[in-house]
């Protein structure tokens, strides 16, 4: 995991800085009797987020960052933002994507504080599904707005959640399952917020090949490597059909999902560690939950007590 603070006034250490963490960019100060910036970042491997607090009006001309670039504004505002064909402006509450990974993009930031999260993109392509012998064109975001407010505040509230819960404990973020699974998480939110070219009904071919056979191809595959990072298309692959008709498979047969099921499945392997753990050993449940992927608590305990009818703690003292 990365954490990183950066604090100056000096506006070539920001723009060095800022060309650093996104991409070579060119900055200018509007109010030169002030200039500080000040930003803090945490991140792993596929997922970075930012806060961002400028007190000076900033231009910004950026090359393409390559990335999944989302901007969630608490205060101030952002205007004469523009890539290829998009002219916008955004003010607090907004949550937006800057532009597709491969375009520039410029405008001006007026004394704001705002989130930077970044992602990715083949995470797109993994969660929605576009993957296999038959999809090869990577997912893409197809508007810069969500696709409702509802929908841009459940994109919001999960950003929120991934920060709060996995990047703010830095033991917690290091597990690879929190690690794969809050990337996934928030891939999936993405997508479910913002217009994009994921098709999510399965072709005729992929309804041929969600048979049995290849159900129990893909169930095998997570009950081997349940204890690693793994992602939808990884099951897919090893099942020997695309993520469509795995998807289908699952929801035909089973009337679930994939990583609905591969929780479920990790969810047992944490209920017989809890049972195996020695109470005395110094192992906590918050431990053994965030080894199998779960990394909030609270939600945790809700999943199984719902699951075992009682608490994770009681299992832990009681075996």
């Amino acid at each position: 995991m990365e954490r990183l603070t950066f604090d100056s006034e000096d506006l070539d250490r920001t723009e060095e800085f800022l060309s650093h963490a996104y991409a070579r960019m060119r900055i200018g100060n509007g109010t030169p009797a002030s200039s500080r910036a000040r930003i803090h970042r945490s991140a792993i491997d596929s997922v970075s987020v930012d806060e961002l607090d400028l007190d000076f009006d900033m231009s910004y001309a950026v090359t393409p960052l390559g990335r999944i670039c989302l901007c969630v504004v608490h205060e101030g505002t952002i205007e004469d933002h523009v890539y290829q064909g998009v002219s916008d402006a955004f003010g607090p509450g907004d949550v937006v994507s800057f532009a597709p990974p491969e375009l520039s993009y410029a405008g001006r930031i007026h004394a704001a504080r705002y989130n930077i999260t970044m992602l990715d993109p083949e995470l797109l392509t993994q969660v929605a599904g576009a993957t296999g012998t038959r999809h090869t064109e990577p997912v893409r975001l197809t508007g810069h707005r969500p696709l409702s407010p509802a929908a841009g505040d459940r994109l919001r509230t999960t950003i929120r959640y991934v920060q709060n819960h996995v990047l703010a404990d830095p033991a917690v973020a290091d597990e690879p399952l929190v690690a794969s699974t809050a990337a996934q998480h928030l891939a999936a939110s993405v997508l479910a917020a913002f217009p994009n070219t994921a098709s999510v009904d399965p072709a005729g071919p992929d309804r041929l090949d969600a048979h049995p056979a290849a159900l129990r191809r893909a169930l095998a595959h997570i009950d081997d490597h349940a204890d690693q990072p793994l992602t939808v298309a990884q099951i897919a692959e090893a099942a020997h059909i695309s993520v469509r008709a795995l998807q289908y498979a699952f929801r035909r047969h089973l009337d679930r999902t994939p990583l609905a099921h591969l929780r479920e499945v990790r969810l047992s392997h944490a209920h017989d560690e809890l049972t195996a753990t020695d109470p005395e050993s110094g192992v906590t449940v918050t431990d053994i939950a965030a080894r199998w992927g779960f990394y909030h608590p609270g939600r945790f305990a809700t999943l199984y007590r719902r699951t075992y009818g009682r608490s994770p703690r009681r299992t832990l003292h009681d075996g």
